[in-house]
């Protein structure tokens, strides 16, 4: 068999399906479309919606997927093939080719073009596929004793209980004796490596029904999968994917780090193995935009990060390592994935910031960890508490997964049920702090009129006036027929010019006017589903259900709103640029005064990259560019390259923001006509709201310009003020601070100067036992560091000293500060607990160190009966 790489394997399979007529996409997202699934687990989740009936662009296809599973991670680094993130290569059709195709060309390129022995290839079929047995046998030529059938477990896809399916049929490859179990009964189909799957071919020709009956479809579609990794081991002849050179680089690596060597222990190999998948995995994460969280995909991400730094810590990895391994995974697969190229300045952040705070928990939770198991080893016990692994989740930061390895390991089970009861509990305590109200009243009536009314038609998009009908009226949680003047409630239109508030857009306010009636509109909102309810405020007359009125909505302060979310749709485009395309929405909030952005990020932005950010978003407002919103299918909607918050649901039909191009967005919300009418953008400020979680307020239009000059008023007056130009503020500024900081010095040594003639007189000497002296003082009005000074001009003078000095600045205003020296501390003195006993006698606390220790209190009139505890105090240390 000729030696091939794993790079030449993946663009020999791409390029024989595109000699057969399939269109090559590159690999899609790990991040899937579908809500239903975490990650991409196999190539053909990305094209599901042509399987359910959608028309495909092209009718063939072939990729090589990124996958990530994690549902045999467990199997990581113990078995020859088991990895969390992989490659598959796929070849697909949809009512185009089918089972002679797909059979002959698979047995062509494994062949003719991989090398693999057609003597030692075996092919599995389902039971009553006749079809594909003919071919496998009389155009194959495989002989009927190389064809083995299986039932529905082994042979049969299913998309669901009902659905497309059909039968498949498995390539497996004999490896030979040394990989067999050694059973009498091994054969094709055995659990054992010897007889190797390597490529399913799905037939997806019926459709299931609820009875179980099956239909033929009108088109059949192909459905492949083969592992790259396990296709390389193959053809390159080796034991196990981690031999292979898509693995081998980064196991060298990983050795060379360690300072051991492949293949002496098989606990290091386990761990360097693991190491190596993991690194892989987390690469291609956080380069398609996963950041480490306590859910869904950012735990899954969080879990492989913890676990490979555990298994370098096996291996005597002691310091954050994962990072060094990046430029060989870069150098392994940066083509074709150029994604981890581009993002490698984020690849590397999010490891290193990750990486680095789980190091330093990591020390704490396992000493803990192990501590609880010698115990129950002790007490011959096997079962640790689901508490303590609560507390290993919840304050150290441990996946319960981890835990539960590191306890299999010592033949150790972890109570799985206490755990998750510890988990609901912690939800429940959550739920209960919730500052949410939620108001059955207000639902159930709410929901009797979306069943009686149906959706109110919006006409906001288009208007900001209607002529419309009062539909219902709702006060004190109940339908009533009449609001007077000087009431207020919630009413319902036949139709809205009113924007609800929605997808993070504040509702609209306005006035409603009629015959004899004037009421305003304080806020728009979804009360149920679809329904839009109006919170009024009749002002005068009455409003009637049945009354025909004017429906006006504030037009000023929705355009201030328009800009706004226009201006989010910019920003949205503008942090990706600058920082990644992981900086993607988790949140927002339009308002007329203001916008507020949240966005997926692990650090601070610097001063650079706001201005950069700035700079973006305004020059594509002084551009002036049009800002068109469209109504539209999901599926267009997709093919046109828009974006999609990850959590928020849709229906088939959508609206697009489209921004000449530049930004284009699923969005419901209210827009402006083209970018220059937005005005200036400035960003207020930059904050955390979370873990991995960035947050940006910002402004635009009317409250940007008040903005530029309420700071113009400021910086002229201080311009005046230090009699300087404007640009020469900040220096000028610079200078009375550094004059300031001297004159504080200077004031502070005489201070000193001052305190030192007399510090001994108001020093209060105590001689207690084995040659200690306790001294005690208390001055006015000074600072910390003086006090820290005068400390240690005392200590210094007197040998076996402890020191408890204080300083008085106002009534209910106390700093204490303690120290000791070198025999003291021999002593068994301990000026953190001192302090501590100290300052409770002021209604204070503090503590620190064994030979200095700082504490405050509140109760200034206590001060001198709490200093005469101080050599009590210290006698008791002393025995």
């Amino acid at each position: 068999m000729v030696h091939k790489t794993g790079q030449e394997l993946r663009k020999m399979f791409i390029d024989f399906w595109v000699s057969k007529g399939s269109r090559h996409y590159p690999s899609f997202s790990l991040v899937p479309e579908d809500p239903t699934l975490l990650f991409t687990i196999a190539g053909m989740v990305p094209f599901k919606k042509y399987y359910l009936g959608m028309k495909p662009e092209y009718p063939r296809a072939v990729t090589s997927q990124k996958c990530i599973r994690t549902n045999d991670i467990d199997n990581v680094g113990r078995t020859a093939r088991h990895h969390t993130f992989f490659e598959m290569l796929g070849n697909f059709a949809w009512g185009n080719y089918f089972k002679r195709e797909a059979i002959t060309w698979s047995w062509e390129f494994l062949t003719e073009y991989a090398g693999l022995d057609r003597d030692r290839l075996y092919a599995t079929i389902y039971l009553d596929d006749e079809e594909a047995f003919d071919i496998w046998h009389k155009e194959v030529g495989l002989s009927k004793d190389r064809i083995y059938r299986f039932g529905e477990d082994e042979n049969y896809w299913f998309m669901g209980n009902t659905g497309p399916c059909g039968p498949c049929s498995e390539i497996m490859y004999d490896q030979g004796p040394s990989f067999s179990c050694g059973k009498p009964t091994c054969d094709v189909g055995c659990d054992c490596d010897r007889y190797l799957e390597v490529w399913n071919l799905v037939f997806t020709q019926f459709d299931r029904q609820e009875d179980g009956s099956l239909i033929s479809l009108p088109k059949k579609n192909i459905d492949t999968g083969m592992g790259l990794e396990r296709l390389t081991a193959l053809v390159q002849g080796v034991k196990t994917d981690f031999e292979t050179d898509l693995f081998s680089p980064l196991i060298e690596h990983t050795c060379s780090m360690a300072g051991i060597k492949y293949g002496e222990k098989p606990k290091q190999d386990m761990a360097v193995k693991v190491i190596a998948d993991h690194s892989r995995a987390l690469a291609f994460m956080i380069a398609d935009g996963i950041l480490p969280s306590n859910e869904g995909q950012g735990y899954v991400l969080r879990r492989l990060l913890r676990r490979a730094v555990r298994y370098g810590r096996l291996i005597g990895l002691d310091k954050p390592f994962l990072c060094d391994i990046l430029p060989v995974v870069i150098e392994l697969m940066g083509d074709p994935y150029s994604e981890i190229i581009d993002q490698r300045p984020t690849i590397e952040h999010v490891i290193s910031l990750e990486e680095e705070k789980f190091d330093r928990t990591l020390e704490q939770g396992t000493n803990l960890l192990d501590r609880e198991i010698q115990k129950l080893m002790g007490k011959e016990e096997r079962i640790l508490s689901g508490k303590i692994a609560f507390e290993l989740y919840d304050t150290y930061g441990f996946p319960f997964e981890l835990t539960e390895e590191i306890c299999n390991e010592q033949s150790i089970e972890v109570d799985s049920d206490e755990f998750d009861s510890e988990m609901t509990k912690q939800k429940e305590r959550a739920r209960a702090s919730s500052k949410h109200v939620h108001s059955e009243v207000k639902a159930d009536v709410f929901s009797r009129l979306q069943d009686k009314i149906g959706d109110i038609d919006f006409l906001g998009y288009d208007k900001v006036t209607s002529d419309t009908v009062v539909k219902a009226v709702i006060r004190d949680g109940e339908e009533v027929d009449i609001l007077k003047a000087g009431q207020e409630g919630d009413v319902v239109l036949d139709s809205s010019p009113f924007y609800a508030e929605r997808g993070g857009q504040v509702g609209d306010t306005g006035t409603l006017t009629g015959d004899d009636v004037e009421a305003a509109v304080d806020d728009t909102f979804y009360a149920f589903e679809d329904l839009i309810v109006h919170k009024v405020r009749v002002i005068s007359g009455k409003l009637e259900v049945g009354k025909r009125i004017f429906a006006k909505v504030d037009e000023g302060r929705r355009l201030d709103i328009k800009r706004n979310h226009t201006a989010t749709h910019l920003l949205h485009e503008a942090l990706q640029s600058v920082l990644g395309m992981h900086a993607r929405q988790s949140g927002s909030m339009v308002s007329p005064e203001f916008l507020r952005f949240d966005f997926t990020h692990f650090e601070s932005l610097s001063r650079s990259q706001i201005n950069e950010i700035e700079n973006i978003v305004n020059e594509k407002i002084l551009d002036d560019i049009p800002v068109d919103t469209t109504e539209t299918t999901m599926s267009e909607a997709r093919k046109a390259g828009a974006k999609a918050l990850f959590e928020e649901k849709y229906g088939e039909k959508v609206r697009v923001v489209n921004i000449s191009g530049y930004s284009v967005e699923l969005c419901g919300g209210t827009h402006i006509g083209s970018t220059g009418q937005i005005g200036p953008f400035k960003i207020l400020r930059e904050e955390s709201v979370g873990s991995g979680v960035r947050r940006i307020t910002a402004v635009t239009g009317h409250k940007s310009l008040s903005l530029l000059h309420s700071l113009y008023d400021v910086t002229s007056g201080l311009s005046r003020e230090l009699s300087v130009e404007s640009g020469e503020i900040p220096g000028k500024v610079k200078e009375i601070i550094n004059e300031l900081k001297s004159s504080q010095k200077e004031i502070e040594d005489l201070k000193l100067k001052l305190i030192s003639t007399t510090f001994e007189e108001k020093l209060n000497k105590v001689e207690i036992p084995k040659g200690i002296s306790v001294l005690t003082a208390s001055y006015d009005k000074v600072s910390p560091d003086l006090l820290r000074e005068l400390g240690d001009k005392v200590k210094n003078k007197n040998s076996g000293s402890v020191l408890v000095l204080s300083t008085v600045q106002g009534p209910d205003s106390v700093q204490l500060i303690a120290m000791a020296d070198d025999k003291a501390l021999e002593n068994g003195v301990h000026c953190g607990r001192l302090i501590k006993q100290v300052a409770s006698s002021i209604g204070g606390g503090g503590g620190g160190r064994p030979a200095m220790a700082q504490a405050g209190g509140k109760d200034a009139a206590n001060l001198e009966k709490a200093l005469q505890q101080v050599a009590d105090i210290v006698k008791e240390q002393l025995n």
